[in-house]
């Protein structure tokens, strides 16, 4: 039995270039350890069906799907453990996979190897309301977890839009449009267990260690913890991460502010944050965008560049803090606000802003979006987002912005015919473009998506070759054989 297995690749929005070399020697190992597979995880637990490859091969970004040769699906840490043992043994590529919403395919299995599927570790574990943690397996989403939490008037805020595994977006340092006020999953998760290659199980800030609320950070030895948050599986499995709650506010409020310029809109969310208001929520919509959210989610806002922003606090405090941001919208232009109190009028509002991503794909039926996802100091953003949309008009390129710009994140959703080579290769020239205008700008070429296969060469030109050579050294301290996740984050060194 032969398979075909991916031993080298140079990805790109315009070409891919694949060498195909089949491998019978590791499409006979893979062969030889399904019954070990089977033993650890049952019959159920393995599968080499085509479709369940390709599923497990893809995320929601554009790069091709690369299926592993195997899935399993384990059911608990110690079989997470005996799986990896045995894929450590006989050499096998290991991709951890959670729901698959990432955005830069992090999820493909470039070398071929085994795929752990971790959707079936979905218990909630060790809920101390009183101090203000909880530990998730895997297999819990963040929709999961706040539904779990309804009745404890406790809530975890990180919200990136999908649902996602929240284990998963601790690999992946997600962040999101309450990050302005709450942090990242870099600022909230408090501790780790992680299956290591070798199957070693550890946990980051120590065994059941949970630093208090209040004392979230701790002086006892590296940070292993935020060691593997972002490290995108190259490092290890997660398999539970404690996470920091939060209270939910006495008083919620939304609101849209249409502005006459993108300048206006951007110089607004500086100054708010200047002025010290403590905003949960400000996000920054072009008027393309607010076009394309209108039409997808049946809205009736202004086409103009537009800010959605929520205030979270007591009853008195949200009015202060509405009454500042007013003053300062209404100095640069803002129309007045309009108000979404209640939760249901809420949910509306921020469904259609995390529907963007379909609502920039509906502009143009067929096509595939693509989002960048650079990050600035917040002094820099107005002049980013100016020179983006200039670069985009200059061009013809469909990208509408939207972005988490509280934080100096935002993203481009170009739309593109991914059966149009020139425009595919009009859209690469551009997303570089872009991000070393970040760079320039001493920003990071990704905010909150991670590096996957796309952003490997940008990585090199921010950090630099000495943080590289670091962190390739951590890699193979940590995976001496390459087999976490290979391919993503680390260029292939040269043979």
């Amino acid at each position: 039995m032969q398979r075909v297995f991916y031993l080298s690749c140079d990805d790109s929005l315009s070409f891919t270039v694949c060498v195909y070399v089949r491998l019978s020697e590791q499409a006979a190992v893979v062969d030889s350890v399904l019954s070990a597979f089977r033993s650890i995880c049952g019959e159920d637990g393995v599968s080499m069906g085509g479709a369940v490859r390709e599923q497990h091969g893809r995320d929601e970004s554009v790069h091709r799907c690369r299926p592993p040769d195997v899935v399993v699906f384990p059911r608990c840490v110690e079989e997470v453990s005996a799986l990896a043992k045995v894929c450590h043994k006989h050499r096998l590529p290991i991709i951890p996979f959670g729901t698959g919403t990432g955005l830069e395919g992090g999820v493909g299995a470039v070398k071929g190897g085994v795929s752990f599927s971790l959707r079936n570790m979905e218990q909630i574990l060790d809920l101390h309301q009183e101090d203000f943690d909880v530990t998730v397996e895997p297999g819990v989403t963040r929709k999961t977890l706040n539904a779990y939490l309804r009745d404890t008037g406790l809530w975890f805020p990180v919200d990136p839009g999908a649902d996602a595994s929240l284990c998963g977006m601790a690999a992946t340092s997600a962040s999101g449009t309450n990050a302005v006020r709450y942090g990242t999953m870099r600022e909230n998760v408090v501790n780790l267990e992680v299956v290591l290659a070798d199957g070693t199980i550890i946990h980051t800030a120590g065994k059941g260690r949970r630093p208090s609320f209040k004392l979230l950070y701790t002086s006892a030895g590296y940070n292993l913890t935020n060691l593997f948050v972002g490290s995108e599986g190259t490092l290890g499995i997660i398999t539970k991460t404690t996470l920091r709650l939060y209270g939910i506010p006495e008083a919620m409020v939304s609101a849209v502010c249409s502005f006459p310029s993108v300048q206006a809109a951007v110089d607004s969310t500086v100054q708010i944050l200047q002025a010290g208001v403590p905003i949960a929520r400000i996000e920054f919509l072009d008027d393309v965008m607010i076009d394309a959210c209108n039409k997808f989610s049946s809205l009736s806002y202004p086409v103009t560049p537009t800010l959605f922003l929520e205030f979270h606090g007591s009853e008195r405090s949200v009015e202060e803090q509405v009454s500042t941001t007013a003053d300062i919208t209404q100095s640069n232009g803002g129309a007045d606000f309009q108000w979404a109190q209640d939760v249901e009028t809420r949910n509306q509002l921020w469904k259609a802003r995390h529907d963007a991503w379909y609502a920039a794909q509906a502009l143009r039926p067929g096509c595939k979006a693509y989002a960048t996802d650079v990050c600035v100091p917040l002094s820099r953003l107005p002049q980013i987002i100016v020179e983006t949309k200039k670069d985009l008009i200059e061009n013809k390129l469909t990208g509408p912005i939207a972005g988490h710009v509280g934080d100096g994140n935002f993203h481009c959703l170009m739309v593109v015919d991914p059966n149009d080579p020139e425009e595919l290769h009009s859209v690469h020239l551009f997303s570089e473009r872009l991000a070393r205008r970040a760079l320039a700008m001493d920003g990071t070429c990704t905010g909150e998506h991670g590096v996957g296969l796309g952003k490997r060469a940008l990585l090199c030109e921010e950090v630099g070759p000495m943080a590289i050579q670091l962190m390739q050294g951590l890699k193979d301290t940590l995976d001496p054989n390459n087999l976490m996740n290979p391919g993503k984050i680390l260029l292939p060194r040269e043979m």
